[in-house]
């Protein structure tokens, strides 16, 4: 016959262990000590049922559901929760109708907590604003993505902000024995060992997510027959069993930071971040050919001329790209990546055409002097173009001192060599031209 107490597990509401799990109250809540930490604002405010309308950001399996839920407990305003994928305009119609009438015959505030609050469109968030701001309701959104990207300004700026972080492995760890000695929500009533290392591995694993920590203890030991001594071992092979590798999200506010990371690893000369941040882009299934022209674009922008082979290198990668496809490809844009961080740095060609451009764009032009116009057809002598010009390979050294910026633009200096890697030897150039006599 089974085990009546692991039927009993199995049935306990059909409610996964890590929903059973869920911290009551502040004192269980595990975490973000920087929000709702001793005399912290936010903890403050949910003690004395004073917290108006707000935005919990931050990664999946970090407390914000969690929060909110112990926030509908603590507080004596009614509590709605909704979710932003499955509602609509006319569902929120309805919480304003009875939250208004909670707030006119009983005076009772409503909380409205909105799950993946970022996917509400511009319509459905401004159907909410002006009960935002009448006090009609206290907005709790929830979200993974950055607001400040994600949703609208309007929503945004009614709101408190408050970043949650992802939890510290030893958080993680805690969440963990909780559950494994907690009788009532837990599997205290069973006997379960797990070693410390097995554990360890599940927390590393979990990246901070208390969710996918509690999902794969409880598929270990719902999974793992008692040995001869009626003990549910949690060894470290059941472990790497119960958890897969972990899996990088990529929503859009993450995929520009991750790039951003990356970008101003190159720029840093940091060969090793740039990898690992290259690795992480990758594994999350960015598109190579994006990375690829954020590795073009540097070795223009931040090494230049200090180092022509770092955009043959960058070029060359995407070249092979196209050619070999990933994943072989990873081999020479890592060596691409290696290149523009290891090559002497210098934004002479970026400051260069960014003030060139600036000029360009605020008009005011004169027409091309003489001696620089097209000689290239029949006739060009009767109106003089291209009189007075100096054909520099006539001259010593190839070059000759004659004006070839536009008039308004006379002796304005774009182009500043600084003293790294080849741009030394262009900068003498400069020099030795400059002492020339005219």
């Amino acid at each position: 016959m089974p085990d009546e107490t692991m039927t009993d597990l199995f049935n306990q509401e059909n409610t996964p262990l890590a929903d059973r799990m869920r911290p009551r109250t502040l004192e269980e809540f595990i975490g973000q000590g920087h929000i709702v930490g001793p005399g912290r604002l936010l903890r403050r405010a949910i003690e004395a049922d004073r917290l108006t309308s707000s935005i919990f950001f931050g990664p999946p399996g970090c407390g914000k559901t969690t929060l909110a839920s112990i926030i509908a407990r603590a507080t004596k305003a009614s509590f709605v929760q909704l979710n932003a994928v499955t509602s609509g305009v006319a569902d929120v119609r309805e919480v304003l109708k009875a939250a208004q009438e909670r707030l006119s015959l009983y005076g009772q505030a409503t909380y409205l907590l909105l799950d993946e609050c970022h996917r509400w469109s511009k319509a459905q968030s401004d159907s909410i604003l002006p009960a935002i701001e009448r006090g009609t309701i206290r907005f709790i959104g929830s979200t993974t993505e950055n607001p400040m990207v994600a949703m609208t300004p309007a929503i945004v700026s009614r709101c408190r902000v408050f970043q949650f972080q992802p939890l510290k492995e030893e958080d993680v760890m805690l969440a963990m024995r909780r559950a494994l000695t907690d009788r009532e929500r837990g599997y205290g009533s069973l006997n379960v060992q797990a070693e410390e290392k097995a554990l360890r591995h599940i927390a590393r694993i979990a990246g901070g997510d208390t969710r996918a920590a509690l999902g794969a203890i409880e598929l270990a030991v719902l999974t793992t027959s008692a040995d001869e001594d009626g003990v549910i071992r949690i060894t470290m092979a059941v472990a790497e069993e119960s958890i897969q590798k972990p899996v990088i999200r990529c929503d859009e506010s993450l995929y520009y930071d991750m790039l951003s990371a990356f970008c101003k690893s190159l720029r840093g000369s940091d060969s090793n971040a740039a990898l690992a941040w290259y690795a992480r882009l990758t594994y999350a299934g960015v598109e190579p050919r994006m990375i690829v022209r954020r590795i073009i674009a540097h070795a223009s922008e931040d090494v230049g001329l200090a180092n022509p082979i770092a955009m043959l290198q960058a070029a060359a990668a995407a070249q092979d790209l196209e050619t070999v496809g990933m994943p072989e490809a990873r081999l020479p844009i890592a060596q691409a990546i290696i290149a523009v961080c290891e090559s002497p740095k210098s934004n002479s060609v970026s400051a260069a055409v960014d003030a060139a451009m600036a000029d360009a764009e605020k008009g005011g032009y004169g027409s091309v002097p003489v001696h620089l116009r097209d000689t290239h057809y029949s006739g060009h002598q009767r109106i003089g173009s291209g009189d007075g010009y100096k054909y520099p390979h006539d001259f010593p050294g190839h070059w000759v001192r004659q004006q070839y910026m536009p008039e308004e633009l006379k002796g304005r200096v774009y182009y500043r060599p600084s003293e790294m890697g080849h741009e030394a030897t262009i900068l003498k150039n400069h020099q030795v031209r400059e002492e020339r006599k005219p």
